[in-house]
Protein backbone atom coordinates (compact mmCIF):
# COMPACT_ATOMS: atom_id res chain seq x y z
CA UNK A 1 0.00 0.00 0.00
CA UNK A 2 1.43 3.36 -1.08
CA UNK A 3 -1.33 5.79 -0.19
CA UNK A 4 0.51 7.97 2.33
CA UNK A 5 2.91 10.81 1.66
CA UNK A 6 5.50 12.65 3.75
CA UNK A 7 4.55 15.99 5.26
CA UNK A 8 5.84 19.13 3.55
CA UNK A 9 5.53 22.89 3.76
CA UNK A 10 3.63 24.28 6.74
CA UNK A 11 3.09 20.84 8.30
CA UNK A 12 6.82 20.14 8.22
CA UNK A 13 7.54 23.53 9.80
CA UNK A 14 4.92 22.78 12.48
CA UNK A 15 6.52 19.39 13.13
CA UNK A 16 9.91 21.04 13.69
CA UNK A 17 8.36 23.56 16.09
CA UNK A 18 6.48 20.94 18.14
CA UNK A 19 9.60 18.75 18.24
CA UNK A 20 11.62 21.64 19.68
CA UNK A 21 8.99 22.17 22.38
CA UNK A 22 9.08 18.45 23.25
CA UNK A 23 12.87 18.50 23.54
CA UNK A 24 12.74 21.62 25.71
CA UNK A 25 10.50 19.76 28.15
CA UNK A 26 12.99 16.88 28.37
CA UNK A 27 11.19 14.30 26.26
CA UNK A 28 13.51 11.67 24.79
CA UNK A 29 12.24 10.02 21.62
CA UNK A 30 13.18 8.18 18.44
CA UNK A 31 13.44 10.10 15.14
CA UNK A 32 9.85 10.99 14.24
CA UNK A 33 8.39 10.57 10.75
CA UNK A 34 4.92 11.96 9.99
CA UNK A 35 2.93 11.00 6.90
CA UNK A 36 -0.51 12.22 5.81
CA UNK A 37 -3.35 10.14 4.41
CA UNK A 38 -7.11 10.20 3.82
CA UNK A 39 -9.89 8.57 5.86
CA UNK A 40 -9.95 5.35 3.85
CA UNK A 41 -6.20 4.84 4.18
CA UNK A 42 -6.12 5.51 7.91
CA UNK A 43 -8.98 3.00 8.36
CA UNK A 44 -6.95 0.40 6.45
CA UNK A 45 -3.92 1.12 8.62
CA UNK A 46 -5.97 0.96 11.82
CA UNK A 47 -7.50 -2.36 10.78
CA UNK A 48 -3.98 -3.74 10.28
CA UNK A 49 -2.65 -2.54 13.62
CA UNK A 50 -1.00 0.50 12.06
CA UNK A 51 1.16 -1.42 9.58
CA UNK A 52 0.78 -0.92 5.82
CA UNK A 53 1.65 -4.54 4.99
CA UNK A 54 0.33 -7.55 6.91
CA UNK A 55 -0.43 -11.19 6.15
CA UNK A 56 -3.75 -11.80 4.35
CA UNK A 57 -6.62 -12.66 6.68
CA UNK A 58 -10.34 -12.00 6.82
CA UNK A 59 -10.18 -10.32 10.25
CA UNK A 60 -8.39 -7.29 8.80
CA UNK A 61 -11.21 -6.84 6.28
CA UNK A 62 -13.80 -7.18 9.03
CA UNK A 63 -12.07 -4.55 11.18
CA UNK A 64 -11.78 -2.23 8.18
CA UNK A 65 -15.50 -2.59 7.46
CA UNK A 66 -16.40 -1.71 11.05
CA UNK A 67 -14.09 1.32 11.09
CA UNK A 68 -15.40 2.57 7.75
CA UNK A 69 -19.02 2.26 8.86
CA UNK A 70 -18.20 3.96 12.15
CA UNK A 71 -16.80 6.93 10.24
CA UNK A 72 -19.63 6.98 7.66
CA UNK A 73 -22.28 7.03 10.39
CA UNK A 74 -20.43 9.64 12.44
CA UNK A 75 -19.77 7.29 15.36
CA UNK A 76 -15.98 7.55 15.41
CA UNK A 77 -13.06 9.37 13.86
CA UNK A 78 -9.38 8.45 13.87
CA UNK A 79 -7.27 11.60 14.16
CA UNK A 80 -3.86 9.93 14.20
CA UNK A 81 -1.98 6.69 14.50
CA UNK A 82 1.51 6.16 15.88
CA UNK A 83 3.65 3.02 15.55
CA UNK A 84 6.23 1.73 18.03
CA UNK A 85 9.22 1.56 15.69
CA UNK A 86 12.60 3.25 15.25
CA UNK A 87 12.23 5.63 13.49
CA UNK A 88 8.74 6.17 14.88
CA UNK A 89 6.05 6.44 12.20
CA UNK A 90 2.86 8.42 12.73
CA UNK A 91 -0.01 9.05 10.31
CA UNK A 92 -1.92 12.32 10.21
CA UNK A 93 -5.42 12.60 8.80
CA UNK A 94 -5.36 14.93 5.82
CA UNK A 95 -8.74 16.44 6.73
CA UNK A 96 -7.65 17.52 10.22
CA UNK A 97 -7.76 21.27 10.81
CA UNK A 98 -4.69 23.17 11.98
CA UNK A 99 -5.41 22.87 15.70
CA UNK A 100 -6.03 19.12 15.30
CA UNK A 101 -2.65 18.70 13.65
CA UNK A 102 -0.94 20.58 16.48
CA UNK A 103 -2.65 18.42 19.12
CA UNK A 104 -1.87 15.22 17.25
CA UNK A 105 1.81 16.03 16.77
CA UNK A 106 2.27 16.94 20.43
CA UNK A 107 0.38 13.76 21.42
CA UNK A 108 2.58 11.63 19.15
CA UNK A 109 5.80 12.92 20.71
CA UNK A 110 4.44 11.82 24.09
CA UNK A 111 3.81 8.32 22.74
CA UNK A 112 7.22 8.21 21.09
CA UNK A 113 8.92 9.12 24.37
CA UNK A 114 6.90 6.46 26.20
CA UNK A 115 7.74 3.75 23.64
CA UNK A 116 11.44 4.51 23.92
CA UNK A 117 11.73 4.78 27.70
CA UNK A 118 9.12 2.56 29.36
CA UNK A 119 10.69 -0.67 30.66
CA UNK A 120 7.91 -2.88 29.30
CA UNK A 121 8.88 -1.87 25.76
CA UNK A 122 12.60 -2.49 26.30
CA UNK A 123 12.59 -5.82 24.48
CA UNK A 124 10.52 -4.61 21.54
CA UNK A 125 11.83 -5.23 18.04
CA UNK A 126 11.96 -1.68 16.67
CA UNK A 127 12.21 -2.95 13.07
CA UNK A 128 8.67 -4.28 13.19
CA UNK A 129 7.62 -2.46 10.02
CA UNK A 130 9.97 -4.69 8.02
CA UNK A 131 9.19 -7.76 10.13
CA UNK A 132 5.44 -7.44 9.49
CA UNK A 133 6.07 -7.16 5.74
CA UNK A 134 8.30 -10.26 5.82
CA UNK A 135 5.64 -12.15 7.79
CA UNK A 136 3.12 -11.29 5.09
CA UNK A 137 5.49 -12.60 2.40
CA UNK A 138 6.04 -15.87 4.28
CA UNK A 139 2.36 -16.56 4.83
CA UNK A 140 1.47 -15.75 1.22
CA UNK A 141 4.08 -18.26 0.09
CA UNK A 142 2.65 -20.87 2.46
CA UNK A 143 -0.78 -20.17 0.97
CA UNK A 144 0.59 -20.72 -2.52
CA UNK A 145 2.21 -23.97 -1.43
CA UNK A 146 -0.39 -25.51 0.91
CA UNK A 147 -3.61 -23.75 -0.11
CA UNK A 148 -5.16 -20.51 1.10
CA UNK A 149 -8.02 -22.26 2.92
CA UNK A 150 -5.73 -24.61 4.87
CA UNK A 151 -3.42 -21.79 5.95
CA UNK A 152 -6.20 -19.38 6.85
CA UNK A 153 -8.04 -22.04 8.85
CA UNK A 154 -4.87 -22.76 10.79
CA UNK A 155 -4.34 -19.03 11.41
CA UNK A 156 -7.91 -18.80 12.77
CA UNK A 157 -7.12 -21.45 15.36
CA UNK A 158 -3.82 -19.87 16.40
CA UNK A 159 -5.36 -16.39 16.69
CA UNK A 160 -7.91 -17.77 19.16
CA UNK A 161 -4.95 -18.65 21.41
CA UNK A 162 -2.84 -15.49 20.95
CA UNK A 163 -3.74 -14.14 24.39
CA UNK A 164 -2.10 -17.17 26.09
CA UNK A 165 1.20 -15.39 26.66
CA UNK A 166 3.74 -14.90 29.44
CA UNK A 167 4.61 -11.27 30.22
CA UNK A 168 8.02 -12.35 31.52
CA UNK A 169 8.98 -13.06 27.91
CA UNK A 170 8.99 -9.30 27.31
CA UNK A 171 12.27 -8.91 29.15
CA UNK A 172 15.55 -9.86 27.59
CA UNK A 173 17.19 -13.10 28.67
CA UNK A 174 20.30 -14.61 27.13
CA UNK A 175 18.19 -16.86 24.92
CA UNK A 176 15.97 -13.96 23.86
CA UNK A 177 18.98 -11.82 22.95
CA UNK A 178 20.35 -14.68 20.87
CA UNK A 179 17.01 -15.17 19.14
CA UNK A 180 16.72 -11.43 18.46
CA UNK A 181 20.13 -11.44 16.78
CA UNK A 182 19.07 -14.42 14.69
CA UNK A 183 15.90 -12.60 13.68
CA UNK A 184 17.84 -9.49 12.70
CA UNK A 185 20.23 -11.58 10.62
CA UNK A 186 17.28 -13.30 8.94
CA UNK A 187 15.58 -9.96 8.20
CA UNK A 188 18.77 -8.70 6.57
CA UNK A 189 18.97 -11.80 4.40
CA UNK A 190 15.31 -11.56 3.41
CA UNK A 191 15.56 -7.85 2.59
CA UNK A 192 18.46 -8.54 0.23
CA UNK A 193 16.29 -11.13 -1.54
CA UNK A 194 13.34 -8.73 -2.17
CA UNK A 195 11.41 -10.21 0.71
CA UNK A 196 11.64 -13.82 -0.45
CA UNK A 197 13.11 -16.29 1.93
CA UNK A 198 16.43 -17.95 1.38
CA UNK A 199 15.12 -20.54 3.83
CA UNK A 200 11.38 -20.95 4.47
CA UNK A 201 11.98 -21.49 8.18
CA UNK A 202 12.23 -18.41 10.35
CA UNK A 203 15.19 -17.92 12.66
CA UNK A 204 12.84 -18.23 15.63
CA UNK A 205 11.62 -21.59 14.37
CA UNK A 206 15.18 -22.81 13.82
CA UNK A 207 16.03 -21.85 17.38
CA UNK A 208 13.09 -23.84 18.73
CA UNK A 209 13.93 -26.76 16.48
CA UNK A 210 17.49 -26.88 17.77
CA UNK A 211 16.34 -27.14 21.37
CA UNK A 212 14.22 -30.21 20.73
CA UNK A 213 15.89 -31.91 17.72
CA UNK A 214 12.65 -31.68 15.81
CA UNK A 215 13.72 -33.21 12.50
CA UNK A 216 12.69 -36.79 11.77
CA UNK A 217 13.57 -39.14 8.94
CA UNK A 218 11.59 -38.42 5.80
CA UNK A 219 10.47 -42.01 5.34
CA UNK A 220 9.72 -42.71 9.02
CA UNK A 221 6.29 -44.22 9.71
CA UNK A 222 3.68 -41.71 10.91
CA UNK A 223 3.42 -43.43 14.29
CA UNK A 224 7.19 -43.12 14.86
CA UNK A 225 7.14 -39.46 13.81
CA UNK A 226 4.34 -38.63 16.26
CA UNK A 227 6.14 -40.57 19.00
CA UNK A 228 9.31 -38.56 18.37
CA UNK A 229 7.48 -35.25 18.43
CA UNK A 230 5.63 -36.05 21.66
CA UNK A 231 8.56 -37.57 23.54
CA UNK A 232 10.16 -36.06 26.64
CA UNK A 233 7.73 -33.19 27.16
CA UNK A 234 8.85 -31.18 30.18
CA UNK A 235 6.55 -30.90 33.16
CA UNK A 236 7.66 -27.32 33.76
CA UNK A 237 4.70 -24.97 33.94
CA UNK A 238 4.58 -22.15 31.41
CA UNK A 239 2.07 -19.47 30.49
CA UNK A 240 3.64 -19.19 27.03
CA UNK A 241 1.22 -21.65 25.47
CA UNK A 242 2.07 -20.71 21.88
CA UNK A 243 5.79 -21.19 22.54
CA UNK A 244 5.05 -24.61 24.07
CA UNK A 245 3.01 -25.64 21.01
CA UNK A 246 5.86 -24.69 18.68
CA UNK A 247 8.23 -26.93 20.56
CA UNK A 248 6.08 -29.94 21.34
CA UNK A 249 2.92 -30.11 19.20
CA UNK A 250 3.02 -32.73 16.38
CA UNK A 251 2.68 -30.20 13.58
CA UNK A 252 4.31 -29.50 10.23
CA UNK A 253 7.20 -27.07 10.04
CA UNK A 254 5.11 -24.50 8.14
CA UNK A 255 2.51 -24.65 10.90
CA UNK A 256 5.18 -24.18 13.58
CA UNK A 257 6.51 -21.22 11.61
CA UNK A 258 3.06 -19.61 11.43
CA UNK A 259 2.60 -20.04 15.18
CA UNK A 260 6.01 -18.41 15.65
CA UNK A 261 4.99 -15.51 13.40
CA UNK A 262 1.71 -14.87 15.20
CA UNK A 263 3.36 -15.33 18.59
CA UNK A 264 6.02 -12.74 17.75
CA UNK A 265 3.35 -10.25 16.66
CA UNK A 266 1.29 -10.93 19.80
CA UNK A 267 4.30 -10.21 22.01
CA UNK A 268 4.98 -7.03 20.04
CA UNK A 269 1.50 -5.68 20.83
CA UNK A 270 1.47 -6.97 24.44
CA UNK A 271 3.25 -3.98 26.07
CA UNK A 272 0.78 -1.61 24.42
CA UNK A 273 -2.09 -3.55 25.96
CA UNK A 274 -0.37 -3.55 29.36
CA UNK A 275 0.21 0.22 29.40
CA UNK A 276 -2.90 1.62 27.70
CA UNK A 277 -3.85 3.96 30.58
CA UNK A 278 -0.29 5.11 31.22
CA UNK A 279 0.62 5.51 27.55
CA UNK A 280 -2.46 7.52 26.64
CA UNK A 281 -2.25 9.47 29.89
CA UNK A 282 1.39 10.38 29.25
CA UNK A 283 0.73 11.43 25.64
CA UNK A 284 -2.35 13.43 26.72
CA UNK A 285 -0.41 15.12 29.52
CA UNK A 286 2.20 16.32 27.03
CA UNK A 287 -0.18 17.40 24.30
CA UNK A 288 -2.07 19.41 26.93
CA UNK A 289 1.14 20.91 28.35
CA UNK A 290 2.72 21.76 25.01
CA UNK A 291 -0.48 23.22 23.61
CA UNK A 292 -1.46 25.36 26.60
CA UNK A 293 2.04 26.59 27.43
CA UNK A 294 3.75 26.82 24.04
CA UNK A 295 1.92 26.01 20.82
CA UNK A 296 -1.52 27.63 21.02
CA UNK A 297 -2.34 30.98 19.50
CA UNK A 298 -4.95 33.01 21.37
CA UNK A 299 -7.46 32.48 18.56
CA UNK A 300 -7.15 28.69 18.92
CA UNK A 301 -7.88 28.32 22.65
CA UNK A 302 -11.62 27.63 22.37
CA UNK A 303 -11.13 25.16 19.52
CA UNK A 304 -8.43 23.32 21.50
CA UNK A 305 -10.58 23.23 24.65
CA UNK A 306 -13.46 21.74 22.68
CA UNK A 307 -11.27 19.02 21.08
CA UNK A 308 -9.45 18.22 24.32
CA UNK A 309 -12.71 17.94 26.26
CA UNK A 310 -14.05 15.51 23.65
CA UNK A 311 -11.01 13.26 24.08
CA UNK A 312 -11.22 13.42 27.89
CA UNK A 313 -14.97 12.79 28.17
CA UNK A 314 -15.72 9.77 30.35
CA UNK A 315 -19.12 8.11 30.24
CA UNK A 316 -20.89 6.72 33.30
CA UNK A 317 -20.35 3.15 32.08
CA UNK A 318 -16.73 2.95 30.89
CA UNK A 319 -13.28 4.01 31.98
CA UNK A 320 -11.62 6.43 29.56
CA UNK A 321 -7.86 5.61 29.62
CA UNK A 322 -7.01 9.11 28.35
CA UNK A 323 -8.89 10.76 31.23
CA UNK A 324 -7.76 8.43 34.03
CA UNK A 325 -4.16 8.47 32.75
CA UNK A 326 -3.77 12.24 32.44
CA UNK A 327 -5.50 12.97 35.74
CA UNK A 328 -3.34 10.45 37.62
CA UNK A 329 -0.19 11.95 36.06
CA UNK A 330 -1.31 15.41 37.14
CA UNK A 331 -2.20 14.15 40.61
CA UNK A 332 1.25 12.58 41.04
CA UNK A 333 2.93 15.79 39.86
CA UNK A 334 0.84 17.89 42.28
CA UNK A 335 1.46 15.60 45.26
CA UNK A 336 5.23 15.36 44.70
CA UNK A 337 5.52 19.11 44.18
CA UNK A 338 3.93 19.64 47.61
CA UNK A 339 5.43 16.62 49.39
CA UNK A 340 1.98 15.04 49.90
CA UNK A 341 3.22 11.49 50.43
CA UNK A 342 5.19 9.42 52.92
CA UNK A 343 4.81 8.53 56.59
CA UNK A 344 4.32 12.04 57.98
CA UNK A 345 1.65 12.95 55.46
CA UNK A 346 -0.22 9.65 55.67
CA UNK A 347 -0.31 9.70 59.48
CA UNK A 348 -1.40 13.33 59.75
CA UNK A 349 -4.72 13.25 61.68
CA UNK A 350 -6.01 16.62 60.48
CA UNK A 351 -7.78 16.77 57.12
CA UNK A 352 -7.36 20.55 57.15
CA UNK A 353 -3.60 20.22 57.52
CA UNK A 354 -3.49 17.60 54.75
CA UNK A 355 -5.35 19.88 52.34
CA UNK A 356 -2.92 22.73 53.08
CA UNK A 357 0.17 20.48 53.08
CA UNK A 358 3.05 21.98 51.09
CA UNK A 359 6.72 21.30 51.80
CA UNK A 360 7.76 23.07 48.57
CA UNK A 361 9.47 19.84 47.47
CA UNK A 362 9.08 20.59 43.76
CA UNK A 363 9.74 17.02 42.59
CA UNK A 364 6.54 16.56 40.58
CA UNK A 365 7.92 16.64 37.05
CA UNK A 366 10.86 14.47 38.05
CA UNK A 367 8.48 11.94 39.62
CA UNK A 368 6.22 11.51 36.60
CA UNK A 369 9.27 10.91 34.38
CA UNK A 370 10.34 8.25 36.87
CA UNK A 371 6.86 6.69 36.86
CA UNK A 372 6.64 6.52 33.07
CA UNK A 373 9.93 4.65 33.01
CA UNK A 374 9.10 1.65 35.18
CA UNK A 375 5.37 1.09 35.61
CA UNK A 376 2.58 -0.65 33.73
CA UNK A 377 -1.15 0.00 34.21
CA UNK A 378 -1.55 -2.45 37.10
CA UNK A 379 1.35 -1.12 39.17
CA UNK A 380 0.39 2.45 38.19
CA UNK A 381 -3.15 2.06 39.56
CA UNK A 382 -2.06 -0.03 42.53
CA UNK A 383 0.54 2.48 43.73
CA UNK A 384 -0.89 5.87 42.84
CA UNK A 385 -4.69 5.59 42.94
CA UNK A 386 -5.86 7.30 46.16
CA UNK A 387 -9.24 7.80 47.91
CA UNK A 388 -9.00 11.55 47.27
CA UNK A 389 -8.45 10.95 43.56
CA UNK A 390 -11.48 8.63 43.31
CA UNK A 391 -13.64 11.19 45.10
CA UNK A 392 -12.53 14.07 42.85
CA UNK A 393 -13.06 12.03 39.68
CA UNK A 394 -16.41 10.69 40.97
CA UNK A 395 -15.45 7.07 40.36
CA UNK A 396 -17.76 4.26 41.46
CA UNK A 397 -18.56 0.64 40.73
CA UNK A 398 -21.88 -0.40 39.23
CA UNK A 399 -23.82 -3.58 38.60
CA UNK A 400 -27.01 -4.73 36.91
CA UNK A 401 -30.17 -4.67 39.02
CA UNK A 402 -32.58 -7.31 37.68
CA UNK A 403 -35.48 -5.74 39.60
CA UNK A 404 -35.19 -2.36 37.91
CA UNK A 405 -33.66 -3.68 34.69
CA UNK A 406 -30.91 -1.05 34.87
CA UNK A 407 -27.25 -0.73 35.75
CA UNK A 408 -26.98 1.09 39.07
CA UNK A 409 -24.24 2.40 41.36
CA UNK A 410 -22.99 -0.47 43.51
CA UNK A 411 -20.31 1.16 45.66
CA UNK A 412 -18.26 4.32 46.07
CA UNK A 413 -15.88 2.59 48.47
CA UNK A 414 -12.24 3.21 47.51
CA UNK A 415 -11.11 -0.39 47.97
CA UNK A 416 -14.02 -1.69 45.90
CA UNK A 417 -13.19 0.75 43.09
CA UNK A 418 -9.50 -0.11 43.18
CA UNK A 419 -10.09 -3.87 43.19
CA UNK A 420 -12.56 -3.56 40.33
CA UNK A 421 -10.05 -1.60 38.26
CA UNK A 422 -7.21 -4.00 39.04
CA UNK A 423 -9.45 -6.97 38.25
CA UNK A 424 -10.25 -5.52 34.83
CA UNK A 425 -6.58 -4.80 34.13
CA UNK A 426 -5.16 -8.14 35.33
CA UNK A 427 -4.47 -10.05 32.11
CA UNK A 428 -6.89 -7.56 30.45
CA UNK A 429 -9.82 -9.23 32.19
CA UNK A 430 -9.08 -12.54 30.48
CA UNK A 431 -8.38 -15.84 32.25
CA UNK A 432 -4.77 -16.72 33.07
CA UNK A 433 -3.93 -20.13 31.61
CA UNK A 434 -0.73 -22.13 31.89
CA UNK A 435 0.50 -25.46 30.54
CA UNK A 436 0.82 -27.91 33.41
CA UNK A 437 1.60 -31.21 31.66
CA UNK A 438 2.22 -32.36 28.10
CA UNK A 439 1.84 -36.03 28.98
CA UNK A 440 -1.23 -36.00 31.22
CA UNK A 441 -2.00 -39.41 32.75
CA UNK A 442 0.91 -40.74 30.64
CA UNK A 443 -1.32 -40.59 27.53
CA UNK A 444 0.33 -37.68 25.68
CA UNK A 445 -2.67 -35.51 26.46
CA UNK A 446 -2.27 -31.80 27.12
CA UNK A 447 -3.26 -30.46 30.53
CA UNK A 448 -3.82 -26.74 31.04
CA UNK A 449 -4.45 -25.05 34.36
CA UNK A 450 -6.70 -22.03 34.87
CA UNK A 451 -5.27 -19.83 37.62
CA UNK A 452 -8.51 -18.94 39.37
CA UNK A 453 -8.91 -15.43 40.81
CA UNK A 454 -12.54 -15.68 41.85
CA UNK A 455 -14.15 -15.55 38.40
CA UNK A 456 -15.31 -18.79 36.76
CA UNK A 457 -14.47 -19.52 33.15
CA UNK A 458 -17.05 -18.99 30.46
CA UNK A 459 -17.72 -22.62 29.54
CA UNK A 460 -18.62 -21.79 25.94
CA UNK A 461 -15.30 -20.02 25.40
CA UNK A 462 -13.46 -22.87 27.15
CA UNK A 463 -15.15 -25.32 24.80
CA UNK A 464 -14.06 -23.44 21.67
CA UNK A 465 -10.53 -22.94 23.00
CA UNK A 466 -10.05 -26.64 23.70
CA UNK A 467 -11.39 -27.52 20.25
CA UNK A 468 -8.82 -25.25 18.61
CA UNK A 469 -6.06 -26.62 20.82
CA UNK A 470 -7.06 -30.16 19.89
CA UNK A 471 -6.68 -29.30 16.20
CA UNK A 472 -3.06 -28.33 16.89
CA UNK A 473 -2.16 -30.88 19.58
CA UNK A 474 -3.96 -33.75 17.75
CA UNK A 475 -4.70 -35.56 20.97
CA UNK A 476 -7.20 -34.94 23.80
CA UNK A 477 -6.73 -31.68 25.68
CA UNK A 478 -7.76 -30.95 29.27
CA UNK A 479 -8.35 -27.79 31.27
CA UNK A 480 -8.25 -27.76 35.07
CA UNK A 481 -10.25 -25.02 36.78
CA UNK A 482 -12.68 -24.21 39.55
CA UNK A 483 -16.30 -24.12 38.51
CA UNK A 484 -19.08 -23.29 40.98
CA UNK A 485 -16.52 -23.58 43.82
CA UNK A 486 -15.49 -27.10 42.82
CA UNK A 487 -12.30 -28.22 41.09
CA UNK A 488 -13.10 -29.75 37.72
CA UNK A 489 -11.15 -30.85 34.65
CA UNK A 490 -12.83 -30.22 31.32
CA UNK A 491 -11.81 -32.54 28.48
CA UNK A 492 -12.15 -32.44 24.73
CA UNK A 493 -11.30 -35.70 22.98
CA UNK A 494 -12.02 -34.62 19.41
CA UNK A 495 -15.72 -35.37 19.63
CA UNK A 496 -17.16 -34.25 22.93
CA UNK A 497 -16.51 -31.47 25.45
CA UNK A 498 -17.20 -32.76 28.94
CA UNK A 499 -15.98 -32.66 32.56
CA UNK A 500 -13.90 -35.63 33.64
CA UNK A 501 -15.45 -37.67 36.44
Amino acid sequence: MNRTKPITGELLALKNTIEKYALDYGLDFYPQIFEVCDYDTINILAAQGGFPTRYPHWKFGMDYDQLSKGYAYGLQKIYEMVINTNPCYAYLLQANNWVDQKIVMAHVYGHNDFFKNNAWFSGTNRKMMDVMANHGTKIRRYMDRYGADAVETFIDKVLSLENLLDINELFETTSLKRRRQELNDQETAESSDDGYLIDDRSAALKSFMRTKARATKKDAPKEEEEESLNADKPHVKTKDVLGYLIQYAPIEEWQADIIGILREEAYYFLPQRMTKIMNEGWASYWHSTIMTQKALDSSEIVDFADKHAGVMYMSKQNINPYKIGIELMRDIEYRWNRGMFGKDYNECPSMKDKLAWDTKLGKGREKIFEVRKSHNDISFIDEFLTPDFCERQQLFTYKYNPRSGRYEIDSKDFQAIKQKLLGQLTNFGQPIIEVEDGNFMNRKELLLNHIHYGVDLDVNFANETLRNLFAIWRRPVNLKTKYEDKEVIFNFDGKEFKPLT
